[in-house]
């Protein structure tokens, strides 16, 4: 398994699931978003929608509204439970991070072409002590990775269908965001676009 560091606490896993993994893996996500669909999330106080739509798996799931950001055991709209997060991706969570706690949230944002995510920082959790476990399916995306302040220098990184990323330790309360999604460069999705799954441990 490649790896390669991009910055202190920040691992880049080249091609860590291969193709039919990639398919398995989003077959498993389809059927969760039957059951949890994808909506748009609203920026807080504006109310100014996401570029990206989401949904959830876990125990909990982070959602944005105008009230602000949390984790909550429910669907916003739908209002039922979130679906159990995947055993693969269970076990690609242990694998990668030898974490001795489960992840408890696994966000799927979806990224059509014109999608794009603002620089931010993971910090609606309580345990930072955490990894945070990133898996890419679809287009490739260019990764913008910064440091602990926002509107510092940054680097880009481009991610590729079946790419790992780990941010632990000094690399937990990096500012990144997603700049641009290069469309029509994977054809996993026959709708184009990108998945990204981030696994997350909510609570100490």
């Amino acid at each position: 398994m490649q790896k390669l560091r991009i910055k202190d606490g920040c691992d880049h896993y080249p091609g860590y699931l291969d193709r039919r993994v990639q398919t398995e893996l989003l077959s498993d996500i389809r059927d969760i978003i039957e059951q949890a669909p994808l909506y748009r999330p609203q920026m807080p106080r504006t109310g100014k929608p996401f570029s990206v739509m989401m949904t959830n798996c876990g125990p909990l799931g982070w959602v944005a509204d105008k009230s602000g950001y949390r984790y909550q055991p429910h669907h916003p709209e739908t209002e039922a439970n979130w679906p159990p997060i995947p055993a693969r991706l269970m076990d690609f969570w242990r694998s990668l991070t030898r974490y001795e706690s489960p992840p408890e949230a696994c966000l799927i944002n979806y990224y059509a072409a014109n999608a794009r995510m603002g620089m931010h920082r993971d910090e609606d959790e309580t345990d930072f002590n955490a990894p945070i476990v990133s898996l890419s399916l679809g287009d490739s995306a260019i990764f913008k990775i910064g440091g602990l302040t926002r509107g510092g220098p940054s680097q880009s990184v481009k991610l590729n269908s079946g790419d790992a990323l780990i941010m632990a330790g000094p690399g937990r309360m990096l500012y990144h965001g997603v700049s641009r999604v290069l469309g029509g460069t994977s054809s996993l999705l026959k709708e184009g676009g990108r998945i990204n799954l981030t696994l997350r441990r909510v609570g100490a």
